[in-house]
C-alpha cells in the first residue's frame, strides 16, 4: 500500500520550506524514523525523518523547491 510522504509542520509559525536535498533515492528502502528529504527554513536546516517503512516509489519535488506545509512530497510504499 503506497502512502503519502507529506512536509510536517515542526514549527508553530512554519508555513513553508525549500527542499534542499533528498537523503533518499527512488527505489531506496527506508526504516520509520530514518532521514528521508532536508529542509531548509528561517535559515535553518533540518532532515525529515519517514514516518513509516518501506520503499520511497515517488517523489514530486526536487531540490531547491517551495514546499507548503503538509503538501505531499513523495510516496513510499509499505512492505
Amino acid at each position: 500500500m503506497k502512502k503519502e510522504l507529506v512536509l510536517p509542520k515542526l514549527r508553530e509559525e512554519m508555513q513553508e520550506a525549500v527542499l534542499c536535498s533528498w537523503v533518499k533515492s527512488v527505489g531506496d528502502k527506508v526504516e520509520k524514523g530514518e532521514p528521508v528529504f532536508e529542509i531548509e527554513t528561517d535559515k535553518v536546516v533540518t532532515q525529515v525523518e519517514s514516518p513509516f517503512s518501506g520503499t520511497l516509489k515517488e517523489v514530486y519535488f526536487e531540490e531547491g523547491d517551495e514546499v507548503k506545509i503538509e503538501e505531499v512530497v513523495g510516496l513510499i510504499e509499505e512492505e
